[in-house]
């Protein structure tokens, strides 16, 4: 699974930056996300809970940054482990940019494999459960950084697929946390921490 987009946020990169390496935010912004804590130079032990289709399942794994070019770019590597559901691992490569001198250009390009439970639901479930997280948490991660105000906006590097686009917004999976149903705005045409094959 591979999966691309692009996020406009309302803050100066460097604003920015400080954000995405900031542990509490990322917890409050991740979908489920129980815990986020230092295990390690520049890596952190995550608890989460998350649902893939009828498949729902707590999680614990690890993710460590790498590839560090600070404010501008960096590398997530992560596995999880959620028992009998199975197991996902992958890398996810963000990129901020300038969007002007009081926003951001956000870009991250994930690849994951999950195996187990996961991995026989079908590739189309998975893709869409990603890309339905990943709108959660830059719907979360916008709030968190904006005070509230829903103003991240999205740019899809594959408009085929405009299903799975708008369940990307929607409210976090079941058994994954409610962190409420709005939807960012979109514009047609970031981020974890996942995108599509």
């Amino acid at each position: 699974m591979e999966l691309t987009e692009t996020y406009t946020l309302p803050i100066p990169q460097q604003q920015a930056w400080e954000a995405l390496n900031d542990t509490e935010v990322l917890r409050a912004s991740i979908p489920g996300c129980d815990s986020i804590e230092p295990d390690g130079e520049n890596a952190y032990a995550v608890a989460l809970s998350a649902a893939v289709g009828p498949v729902k399942a707590r999680f614990k794994g690890r993710m460590e940054i790498t590839e560090i070019d600070a404010p501008h770019m960096y590398t997530i590597v992560f596995e999880g482990q959620g028992g009998a559901a199975g197991f996902g691992k992958g890398q996810t490569h963000v990129k901020l940019e300038p969007d002007g001198d009081q926003a951001t250009k956000l870009t991250y390009t994930a690849t994951a494999q999950v195996g187990g439970k996961l991995a026989q639901i079908g590739s189309r479930l998975v893709d869409g459960a990603a890309r339905k997280l990943a709108g959660e948490f830059f719907r979360r991660f916008g709030e968190q950084v904006t005070g509230g105000a829903d103003t991240v906006r999205a740019e899809s590097a594959d408009s085929g697929d405009t299903a799975a686009q708008a369940g990307a917004t929607e409210g976090a999976t079941e058994g994954a946390g409610d962190g409420g149903s709005e939807e960012p705005k979109r514009k047609k045409s970031w981020t974890a921490w996942i995108s599509k094959s």
